[in-house]
């Protein structure tokens, strides 16, 4: 019954978000346990703090994914993003390497990339987004720093991982570039 349940759930995401959801499936159907661990990892990765930091959350989970794929995932991303209100032009500047231009998602997306990479100017973009937004906007960037590498490491730990692709941001295609 539960691995019915976590299949369905696994599908209906694959229709909303025109996302391949294979790596899912097999872990369900390896799996259970890990399964359903699986189906909770959102509660943490989604949690997106107070409304007026949105784009804030939204850059941070661009940029740690952007960091660990170049291609559905970061896909997937911006359609979260964009079902979201964040608005088109500053993820297409932060997927074409102009975060600094691009506002609050700029800022996230920086953010992120500086707390995987532990750069000097982590401590000023923490700063500013904690000084705006507070202390509950830093904790969900930092919550999607973390995590938005998450799932394209486990893409492709289980073989299911694939390469760099163009980027969809309503009518206009990105050629995202793939940090290194």
């Amino acid at each position: 019954m539960i691995r019915a349940l976590l299949k369905m759930g696994a599908e209906r995401f694959a229709q909303r978000y025109n996302y391949d959801t294979a790596y899912m499936s097999h872990i369900v159907d390896t799996s259970t346990a890990a399964g359903l661990r699986l189906s909770t990892l959102p509660l943490y990765s989604q949690f997106r703090g107070p409304k007026q930091a949105r784009d804030v959350w939204a850059g941070a989970m661009l940029g740690s994914t952007q960091e660990g794929d170049c291609g559905p995932c970061v896909q997937l991303v911006v359609d979260m993003a964009l079902e979201s209100n964040v608005p088109a032009k500053l993820i297409a500047l932060c997927l074409e390497g102009n975060a600094g231009g691009a506002g609050d998602v700029g800022l996230g997306y920086r953010f992120a990339q500086a707390a995987i990479a532990d750069t000097p100017d982590l401590a000023e973009l923490r700063d500013r987004i904690e000084e705006r937004f507070g202390a509950t906007a830093l904790i969900a960037a930092s919550f999607a720093a973390s995590s938005g590498r998450i799932f394209p490491v486990l893409k492709r730990g289980l073989g299911h991982g694939q390469t760099c692709q163009s980027v969809q941001i309503d009518s206009t295609t990105i050629r995202v570039r793939h940090q290194t």
